[in-house]
């Protein structure tokens, strides 16, 4: 089937409009009908200043969303793709207790189940099964929430997302659970091609059978439609036949799915209204109104999410997908959407699109910013609006216009967007926060900036960075500063310079002027390239939170130990303490390396989550050369080595291209090639296996070329 010719910005807007239903419903999820009427009313915008939270939080709708999907990057983009390998992107991604999930226990929460059930060596399907984990466990609303990337990948295709569907939501769910998901997945994929609710409802449907609760339940709601116009009839209605008094369980899957197609049915496909009453009915909102919020992004496009109200400004594209991945959690709607098209397209047949040569921010899609924002100014009106406009783009279409008013000695207009976290999120912002800096130290930062030949004078501009200090209070530093004459284009170019291992929070520009003048500059595209080049070591006597928040932690405890460095410990198993991201592909990682009781310990590189990796591990007399690629672990080359416990030992690992170079002592040991499905890229890490080690300063580094082709001193070549 061919692309619609608008599929990435229709793809946008169900990103935006699934973000926009989680934010507006999470301040008060799991409330009843009765309590939102009590103390909100009816919801028809944000709501969470009133009940004094954030609106930009890490939530599991999101997070999972956005991170299963990613089992067809890692396991092939194919209409074949098996529930046991959406299972390994489980294991991947998610760090027990710590991300993406609800943690309520065995039994009690179905995904921690599924989880515990994967972790055990049972692959999906039987991992969620009703047969497994009984019915109720397995019927709750888990399959349904994660559902809407798959049903993206897949436009006018409804038997292909629902076949997607089927396979993904087996890996925590069952029965009815499933049914609700491919009914969703179904609906969104035709939403594509088709703009009738009816047809879409009928089409999802054909897909289920026909003795299904989820199709009676679907079935009855279009009766009652066409005989009651008041929601909240309709809503009494549900409770009193599919309440949660019916069924089993914390969330279970049918009375939620019900309030999903009463939003729809009754919404009279305004974008606003079906939200309104969406969460104005309770139970699960948030989930609830990120399915409503998607299905009508991708049905009604752009358009219809800014029909009412204003939901696009306060978002700003921004959002979380907080996994083991951690150099992706920073991101935005828009690396998102074309994360999912470009598997869509593969999908089709058809090559990846990169705007503006893969900038990553690049301002293509309409009315983006990529959470660009203007930084405020001290007192009086802000000293820039951004807006997204046609034009000013030399490789693409649209550019990010930052309109300046009044600057003057004092007051110039910073405009940037987040590389890792703000003071304020430090101590984190609902579901497990794990995250990485973006950018760091050694890279190189470019982006492309026009003055507007309307302006009446010369305007400077410059390249800024907030990068954190050892307070945990964000400092300024910015780059060479350019005079940007009306109607002149300039490229600016900065390495980043050496943050003493502090992460870096924003990057983004910033306009000055000496003389109060008011005028445009647009931002074509802004991006980074080149390798790290950063030394991390814990500033101070101990990390400050800003430091230690920097490292995505999957090991039992972590403390700073005088001239040791950092101790990890693990309890049980292998544990990771990861840096970086997966724009990394050829560094080096060393770092001094002191075992106490211990299985093995090491370092690792081109690391892509919990189970993706190549290490330098101490292990059982010997030193290893190791790739971990889901439930396999390949030893690519091995040395004996008599290591022996509280002895430093100073070890360096690197990968350029498929050639990987070990040397311990300074000595080179072990050498590889992996021609074998390779690891292309990821971040860094420092590996413990059941016991506690030290770990001194680590230094990363861009690593050069080196020929194996030849055995090295000592080392058993693989």
């Amino acid at each position: 089937m061919s692309l619609p010719t608008d599929y990435s910005e229709r793809v946008y807007a169900g990103v935006l409009g699934k973000i926009i239903g989680v934010y507006t419903g999470r301040p008060f999820e799991s409330w009843p009908h009765e309590r939102i009427l009590q103390e909100l009313g009816e919801v028809w915008y944000y709501v969470h200043d009133r009940l004094h939270h954030r609106l930009i939080v890490t939530d599991d709708d999101i997070s999972g969303t956005f991170a299963f999907v990613r089992a067809l990057e890692e396991h092939g983009v194919s209409r074949e793709l098996t529930a046991e390998q959406v299972g390994h992107t489980w294991l991947n991604h998610i760090i027990e207790k710590r991300t993406i999930l609800w943690w309520g226990g065995l039994g009690n929460s179905t995904e921690h189940t599924a989880y515990l059930r994967l972790k055990a060596g049972i692959p999906a399907p039987r991992s969620g099964s009703s047969e497994l984990n009984s019915q109720v466990v397995a019927e709750q609303i888990g399959a349904q929430i994660f559902i809407d990337g798959w049903a993206m990948v897949c436009p006018g295709d409804p038997e292909q997302a629902a076949a997607f569907a089927r396979k993904a939501g087996s890996v925590s769910h069952d029965g009815e659970a499933i049914y609700g998901a491919q009914v969703i997945a179904a609906m969104e994929a035709q939403a594509f091609v088709e703009p009738d609710l009816p047809k879409l409802i009928d089409t999802a449907m054909a897909l289920i059978p026909k003795d299904s609760v989820i199709y009676r339940l679907i079935g009855e709601l279009c009766e009652l439609r066409e005989k009651e116009d008041d929601w909240y009839a309709a809503f009494a209605w549900l409770k009193a036949h599919y309440g949660y008094d019916k069924f089993g369980g914390n969330c279970h899957v049918v009375p939620n799915h019900g309030i999903i197609h009463l939003g729809l049915l009754w919404g009279e496909d305004d974008f606003q209204k079906s939200l309104m009453i969406t969460n104005t009915c309770g139970w699960d909102t948030d989930c609830n109104a990120a399915n409503v919020g998607c299905l009508l992004g991708i049905k009604n496009g752009l358009a219809g999410l800014t029909a009412g109200a204003d939901f696009r400004t306060p978002v700003a594209d921004r959002l979380y997908v907080s996994t083991a991945d951690g150099g992706r959690t920073i991101t935005d709607a828009v690396r998102e959407t074309y994360a999912l098209v470009n598997c869509g397209r593969q999908l089709a047949g058809e090559k990846p699109v990169l705007p503006k040569d893969g900038a990553r921010f690049h301002f293509e899609l309409p009315d983006s910013v990529q959470g660009f924002v203007v930084e405020p100014a001290g007192v009086g009106a802000p000293p820039a609006t951004l807006e997204n406009v046609d034009g000013y783009s030399e490789q693409g279409q649209r550019s990010l216009a930052i309109h300046c008013r009044q600057l003057a000695p004092g007051r110039s207009a910073r405009v940037a967007t987040a590389t890792f976290i703000a003071p304020d999120e430090l101590d984190g912002i609902g579901y497990g926060l794990q995250v990485t800096p973006t950018l760091v130290s050694g890279q190189t930062v470019e982006a492309v900036v026009y003055a507007d030949d309307a302006n009446t004078h010369p305007l400077r501009v410059r390249l800024m960075l907030r990068p954190y200090d050892r307070h945990d209070t964000l400092t300024l530093l910015h780059g060479d500063t350019v005079t940007l004459a009306p109607g002149h284009r300039q490229t600016l170019r900065w390495r980043i310079p050496d943050t003493a291992s502090l992460p870096i929070a924003r990057v983004g520009v910033e306009v000055l002027d000496e003389h109060g003048a008011s005028g445009t500059v647009y931002l074509d595209y802004l991006t980074w390239t080149g390798e790290p080049d950063l030394t991390l070591t814990p500033p101070g006597d101990r990390p400050t939170k800003a430091w230690r928040k920097a490292w995505v932690d999957s090991v039992t405890s972590i403390t700073q130990e005088g001239t040791e460095g950092l101790r990890l410990v693990q309890d049980e198993g292998r544990g990771l303490l990861s840096y970086g991201t997966r724009e990394w592909t050829n560094v080096q990682v060393s770092a001094p390396v002191t075992p106490h009781m211990i299985n093995a310990a090491g370092l690792a590189v081109r690391v892509q989550g919990m189970r993706r990796y190549y290490a330098l591990l101490l292990a059982a007399g010997a030193v290893q050369l190791v790739k971990v690629r889901d439930d396999e672990q390949t030893v690519l080359a091995e040395a004996p080595l008599d290591w022996q416990l509280t002895h430093r030992y100073e070890l360096a690992l690197a990968a350029h291209g498929c050639a990987l170079q070990a040397t311990v002592d300074g000595r080179p040991l072990l050498e590889a090639v992996d021609h074998e499905r390779p690891l292309e890229d990821g971040g860094i890490a420092l590996v413990t296996e059941a016991g506690r080690c030290g770990f001194g300063p680590v230094r990363i580094t861009p690593s050069v070329e080196v020929d194996v082709s030849a055995r090295l001193s000592g080392a058993a070549s693989g």
